[in-house]
C-alpha cells in the first residue's frame, strides 16, 4: 500500500458515492456526513480494496472505484459494517 493510492481511493468520487449508498442502506440519517466523517478512510486503507484498486490502475482501468468487478459491494459493505460509528449522525446544534 502506498499513501498515494490510498489518497486516490479516498478521493474517488464514484467510490465515495458507493460508500455513501452503503451508509444509507445501513441506516445513516445523513449518509454523506457518515461517509465523509467516518467511512471514507477505512475503505481507502482496507488491504483488499487497495490491492484491487492498484491492480485495476496498473491494468489501465480508468474507473476502478466505480467498477463493481474491481471493488465489490461486499468489500465496501464489510468495511462499512466493521467501522460503523456509535453515532453516525451529524451533531445537532441548539
Amino acid at each position: 500500500m502506498t499513501y498515494a493510492i490510498s489518497n486516490q481511493i479516498a478521493n474517488d468520487s464514484a467510490l465515495f458515492a458507493r460508500i455513501t449508498a452503503a451508509a444509507a442502506e445501513e441506516g445513516a440519517a445523513s449518509p454523506e456526513y457518515t461517509t465523509s466523517s467516518f467511512l471514507r478512510w477505512p475503505v481507502a486503507i482496507a488491504n483488499d480494496v487497495v490491492a484491487a484498486y492498484a491492480s485495476a490502475l496498473a491494468a489501465g482501468n480508468p474507473n476502478p472505484g466505480g467498477d463493481e468487478a474491481v471493488i465489490t459491494d461486499q468489500m465496501i459493505l464489510g468495511v462499512v459494517q466493521a467501522n460503523w460509528p456509535d453515532n453516525p449522525n451529524p451533531p445537532t446544534t441548539t
